[in-house]
């Protein structure tokens, strides 16, 4: 500020509820609707694995998520695994993706599911191997006899005997394929602190976004790269409420931002290279101990971008300003402030 430049630090700190509740608890409010979510993973003979999820996506990358899922839980390749959703002909139902729910509670359905084709298939492992099943271990893909890595099974030679069942427990019913219902004990509570750091040019008024930095525990991290792209864009999304985005209408009602001509989204000039940490607090609600994260960011940084404006607009005494904080409001508001401060 001695070298004339208007800087400003914004701290937004937050605890979200999110994952939903209950069934029964958002029942005794009125809700329309269940919180549990359905899964089902449907093993082929070839060894191939249909999963079939009531979540769906609109970007999050549940496809890589749920695969992978599944794919630790049975020992299979990433690319073995096919997810399917939104397909009404073929799915059981679901309640869909919303409050950050669909890893905390369409991903432990999933799990859940994985889980219970997994136990079958160290029944038929420990058939073909004459093991006990308490005997039999998941490592590198392959069913083997805990103390006895040379007597192993591969996860296609299961799924073979489990539809042929020529050489098959007897009393167990042939097939691999499971299916869960995951209805939460509880909200999930991913927390974390977002700082922005801003400068001001009072001659016209520009707002320009010159770090941002943001720390968020979400839970167990599944995918690094997928849980940073959530929070890089939440934190574009939110930040752009602050200071640039807005419906904008004449004295007769009429629209005047309908198009992205008009409609004043950020560029990838606008926004510095986020800095993003973590820290991994695991959730108890439910068997992946995650949290969500698709809300975190646009949670956090709508706050911390506009305190940091007015942190750098207080040297004209302005304490409050409504967003968009956009160079024209901010400019004004310098012009209206500076006749006060020479009265002052």
């Amino acid at each position: 500020r001695k070298q004339g430049r208007y800087l400003g630090i914004g701290f937004s700190c937050f605890v979200e509820a999110c994952g939903l509740a209950p069934s029964s608890l958002v029942g005794s409010i009125g809700a329309q609707a269940g919180q549990w979510e359905s899964g089902l993973v449907r093993v082929h003979p070839t060894g191939k694995v249909e999963v079939l999820t009531g979540s769906h996506s609109h970007g999050q990358g549940h496809e890589t998520v749920f695969a992978q899922i599944v794919a630790d839980e049975l020992g299979v390749g990433l690319e073995d695994v096919q997810v399917v959703h939104g397909d009404t002909a073929k799915l059981p139902f679901g309640w869909g993706t919303y409050g950050s729910r669909s890893g905390p509670v369409g991903g432990s359905a999933i799990v859940q599911a994985a889980g219970k084709v997994r136990a079958k298939a160290k029944k038929i492992a420990a058939h073909l191997l004459e093991a006990r099943t308490d005997d039999i271990e998941l490592e590198s893909g392959q069913y083997r006899v805990r103390g006895s890595p040379d007597k192993k099974v591969g996860f296609g030679d299961i799924a073979l005997q489990a539809h042929l069942a020529h050489n098959y427990p007897a009393g167990l019913e042939p097939g691999l394929e499971e299916s869960a219902f995951f209805d939460p004990t509880n909200f999930t509570y991913p927390f974390g602190t977002h700082i922005a750091i801003v400068e001001v040019f009072p001659d016209s008024g520009e707002v320009k976004l010159l770090r941002y930095a943001s720390v968020d525990d979400c839970g167990n991290i599944m995918n690094p790269l997928i849980v940073e792209g959530q929070v890089h864009g939440g934190i574009a999304q939110g930040v752009a409420q602050a200071l640039w985005e807005n419906a904008q209408y004449d004295d007769n009602g009429q629209l005047q931002t309908a198009s992205f001509m008009d409609y004043a989204m950020p560029r990838t000039t606008s926004l510095p290279s986020f800095e993003i940490g973590h820290t991994v607090t695991p959730a108890p609600q439910n068997p992946l101990g995650v949290k969500g994260i698709g809300e975190a960011g646009c949670i956090a940084s709508t706050a911390a971008a506009a305190n940091a404006v007015i942190d750098a607009l207080t040297p004209f005494g302005i304490l409050h300003m409504d967003m968009p904080m956009s160079a024209p409001r901010v400019w004004r508001a310098i012009q209206e402030a500076q006749p006060a401060q020479a009265a002052d």
